[in-house]
């Protein structure tokens, strides 16, 4: 199930990528994202919460970084708290499942101004890739955060498909530091 939930998520992707290329218009290149330009910043405050959801302690997390970022001021949609988790449907065939979730998560993303992706993990988890990928292509507002070693551990950096999608991300490797930041980043300036 894993293996397919990845292959799934990896075909998503390859088809968001062509058919982003193929809208162009026979550009070559997207339009560079300019971090924190007023065309980006502060233009709406419904933030959709990327982010894997799959134990205790990513839920735990995620409501940790939701919390300030409600304190803020914004509007999250967190898909655990506000949405539906597969998890918590046994029972239901893997097609219910997918006519559940994914429209639901594709409706959200289209209504947010922001996506503020966890990308934690060795890779980043596939559906909040995704979700990434339809919310740059929207010209939606990207923030991520990073406190995993895993990767630093193996000599690489962030994928720049991902962090290139990114206004700002926020990376430190303590939990509790990376929210700090957050809540100066929040006191200073808008998402």
């Amino acid at each position: 199930m894993k293996r397919m939930m990845r292959i799934l998520g990896a075909l998503l992707c390859a088809v968001m990528v062509f058919s982003l290329t193929a809208c162009a218009g026979g550009k070559s290149e997207p339009a560079p994202r300019v971090p924190d330009s007023a065309a980006n910043v502060g233009n709406g405050k419904k933030v959709y919460f990327a982010s894997p959801m799959f134990s205790a302690a990513d839920k735990e997390f995620n409501l940790k970084v939701t919390a300030v970022l409600e304190e803020a001021g914004y509007e999250v949609f967190l898909p655990q708290r506000d949405g539906i988790e597969a998890a918590q449907l046994e029972g239901k065939t893997e097609q219910e499942l997918i006519d559940m979730i994914f429209p639901l998560d594709v409706q959200h993303v289209a209504e947010a101004d922001i996506v503020f992706m966890n990308i934690d993990g060795r890779v980043p988890d596939e559906g909040a890739c995704v979700e990434l990928g339809m919310a740059y292509s929207l010209n939606k507002r990207c923030y991520g955060f990073k406190t995993d070693t895993h990767s630093v551990e193996q000599g690489m950096d962030i994928n720049p498909m991902i962090s290139g999608c990114m206004i700002k991300l926020f990376k430190n490797y303590d939990g509790d530091e990376l929210i700090k930041e957050i809540k100066e980043y929040l006191a200073n300036k808008d998402l």
